[in-house]
């Protein structure tokens, strides 16, 4: 039980998320069905929060003293990101957030794609089922991968 718990605690973590907590529970000896499922709830409760609330805290607390710089490189993070997105993907949003939280590369994911997608103005249900869409993808992927299934494809074809 105490694995399933930092599994969950894991997923939620910015920038480590589902990521790191399907290879963590491989590691541990986990069903990996089961970590897949933890992992996704867990990656997916902060996204509401993310979308309603952090554009808010982060735009109040960019001119703040101690936290201002922080604040402000998250927000230019996800503002940078945001439109590169929106300039690759013109009408093809969804898909394009979709993608970019679902590829498990450095700097995407739940928390980005979500900031992204707020400072987009892109509306909430749009929002969070292109997140959810990937996550549900990110987790195959860094599943498959966790279990072996890719280095062995890698090793046949190559």
């Amino acid at each position: 039980m105490q694995r399933y718990i930092m599994v969950f605690f894991i997923s939620m973590v910015p920038l480590i998320e589902l990521r790191g907590a399907i290879p963590y529970s491989q590691v541990m000896g986990l069903p990996l069905l089961e970590s897949y499922i933890i992992a996704i709830i867990g990656n997916m409760l902060p996204v509401p929060i993310i979308y309603l609330f952090a554009r808010k805290v982060l735009e109040w607390g960019a001119d703040k003293p101690v936290i201002g710089g922080f604040f402000t490189w998250c927000l230019e993070k996800g503002k940078h990101g945001g439109e590169k997105l929106q300039a690759k993907a013109g009408k093809g949003l969804f898909v394009a957030l979709l993608l970019f939280v679902g590829i498990p590369l450095p700097g995407t994911g739940a928390w980005t794609g979500t900031l992204a997608a707020s400072l987009l103005d892109i509306d909430f249900k749009s929002s969070i089922l292109a997140v959810m869409g990937g996550v549900l993808l990110a987790g195959v992927i860094m599943g498959l991968a966790s279990v072996g299934v890719l280095g062995a494809l890698n090793s046949v074809i190559f």
